[in-house]
């Protein structure tokens, strides 16, 4: 049903739904919950502006990108299998809820194209006004903009830590 100018989808019922390409119309709403056998679903080049995928524990690859999204929860508890994600172009999007924020920040980076530079992965994204932060996190690696490892300074970098956190800093000496 891609590259249609569909504003609604129901596949609710379709609960042996195995690949769902919905890409290219004007969804703002797509309930996937139902359909735990999706193992590929596209829905790309929407409106969508929440996707939860907690329940599509055969997934392994989502095209999500180019949408409205502020939320996503791909924790499914099998985000190790999922072999082809892009999240690229959801401008209001900065957490994505993962099941291991490390692991994903490791496999599905801005490097390969895959997520935008203000995305960030974290197993609770709901959070408040008040963040807890940890002091026992360890420096996992420094990348530049284009996910080289890097010691250099005088350029904006990225700090990435065990625990899935990035911080972006530019070091001038």
């Amino acid at each position: 049903c891609q590259n249609n100018d569909l504003t609604s989808l129901d596949v609710s019922n379709n609960t042996a739904l195995i690949y769902l390409d919905c890409a290219g119309n004007q969804l703002t709403n797509l309930d996937v919950t139902n359909n735990i056998a999706v193992f590929n679903l596209q829905c790309n080049y929407n409106d969508l502006t929440s996707l939860d995928v907690s329940n599509n524990t055969a997934l392994v690859l989502l095209y999500c990108h180019y949408n409205q999204l502020t939320s996503l929860d791909v924790r499914n508890g099998n985000n190790d299998s999922v072999i082809d994600f892009n999240t690229i172009n959801n401008p209001n999007l900065t957490c994505i809820d993962v099941d291991n924020a490390a692991w994903s920040t490791a496999h599905w980076t801005f490097a390969n194209g895959n997520i935008d530079l203000q995305h960030y992965f974290s197993n609770n994204c709901s959070g408040t006004s008040v963040e807890e932060h940890t002091t026992n996190k360890e420096l996992f690696k420094v990348t530049d903009l284009l996910g080289r490892e890097t010691k250099e300074t005088n350029q904006p970098l990225f700090y990435i830590y065990d625990d899935g956190t990035v911080e972006k800093r530019i070091v001038i000496e």
